[in-house]
């Protein structure tokens, strides 16, 4: 007689592919995505087309998030070096062979055009996070001097191109895995404190060294323009500090409730500059009130901590920095966005994770999540 072989069903076999995934950080990730289309539909409607191309940029990074979210974190850690080393050649193309638009060389063509700094937000945390599971047990000085090394020589690249956002953003992920691993706070203490000291002489000493005609070397033209502009945006209304002055009147003019959806008068009578992009929580502000300000903090709060659970769950030194550092990620895009449109930080380019337009960024929060989710479900997995 010949065996009965039973064949698993369509669900049988699709069941392990979702098997494992953290209910809570989808959750959070779903509840920022609808704040994103919300706003997106509320302060771009009558701006063409962006509402349709922000779902499909959306539909996009989902499907790259669940992707990324089938690779284990044992894959992951192999492709570090290879990520890595491409990244670094291609920033090497852009200084050579770049593409350079309004006075910043940062494109790539390679049969499309690419911007490969936006690789290093993920090819960064993911070689520092290798380097130190490497040096497990053993780590020295030289240690970090090295996990130094492998963090300025990209950020010197992009911060030549000159893209100070990225730069930022960049090197906030580096720092982020090598505080994680353990480096000390005698080492860490000192350059805050001069921070703080420098930003206090910069406050004190403002209308000498933001007189026209004084170069301060270190930073372009351009930058030290931001910077000047944020100590005191009322000295250009209608030039440079236009941008600040009116995304400070938008978040001031929606009160508590907000205008209401689709109500904000600066940001339909186009006042608001990047309204769909880099200034978007401005126009969010207006519409949305305090109450919205809030609850979006608070979103954002629910997939920071949740990421940093996991972290802190992870069952590897490499799975534990990788995730630490993806999760801060998210936190330093929505503190450097806020506070940029808010007049507390300069304006430096970078978009509000989920609620700005913008394919690329899109694309690379999904990669992040999804190794964030990679990572979660590993050791879901390994528990059960």
């Amino acid at each position: 007689m010949a065996a009965v072989i039973d064949r698993p069903n369509l669900l049988q076999r699709i069941k392990p592919v979702f098997q494992g995934f953290d209910v809570l950080l989808v959750l959070a990730i779903v509840l920022l995505a609808a704040i994103g289309l919300i706003t997106m539909y509320s302060v771009g409607f009558d701006h063409g087309t962006r509402f349709a191309n922000h779902a499909r940029n959306m539909l996009l990074a989902a499907g790259v998030l669940f992707i990324v979210s089938q690779v284990p974190p044992q894959r992951l850690m192999m492709l570090a070096v290879p990520i890595y080393v491409v990244g670094v050649v291609l920033l090497l193309g852009v200084e050579f062979f770049g593409i350079a638009k309004k006075g910043a060389q940062r494109w790539l063509n390679v049969g499309v055009v690419i911007q490969p700094s936006e690789i290093m937000k993920i090819a960064m945390p993911l070689m520092l996070a290798w380097w130190f599971q490497r040096r497990e047990g053993q780590l020295t000085a030289t240690d970090f001097l090295v996990a130094g090394l492998i963090l300025a020589i990209p950020a010197a690249l992009i911060l030549k191109q000159p893209d100070l956002g990225t730069t930022l953003l960049v090197v906030a992920s580096g720092l982020f895995v090598i505080f994680f691993a353990g480096l000390s706070w005698k080492l860490i203490i000192p350059p805050v404190v001069l921070g703080v000291v420098g930003i206090a002489v910069l406050i004190v000493m403002e209308p000498e060294w933001c007189a026209p005609g004084v170069d301060w070397q270190v930073l372009h033209e351009y930058q030290r323009q931001r910077v000047c502009t944020l100590l005191d945006p009322f000295k250009d209304p209608l030039g440079k500090g236009f941008h600040i002055i009116q995304g400070m009147i938008a978040i001031g003019s929606g009160g508590v409730w907000g205008k209401g959806f689709m109500q904000g008068t600066q940001t339909h009578l186009e006042f608001i500059p990047e309204r769909t992009t880099d200034f978007i929580y401005a126009a969010f502000s207006e519409e949305f009130g305090l109450a919205g300000v809030i609850g979006l903090i608070l979103a954002f709060l629910f997939l920071i901590f949740r990421g940093l659970a996991i972290a802190v769950e992870a069952p590897t030194l490499f799975t534990r920095l990788l995730a630490g550092a993806l999760t801060l990620n998210i936190f330093v895009y929505a503190f450097v966005n806020m506070g940029m449109v808010s007049g507390i930080l300069p304006v430096v380019g970078v978009p509000l994770p989920f609620v700005s337009y913008g394919g690329t960024a899109m694309v690379t929060m999904g990669i992040g999540l999804g190794m964030l989710l990679s990572i979660a479900k590993a050791k879901r997995l390994m528990q059960s």
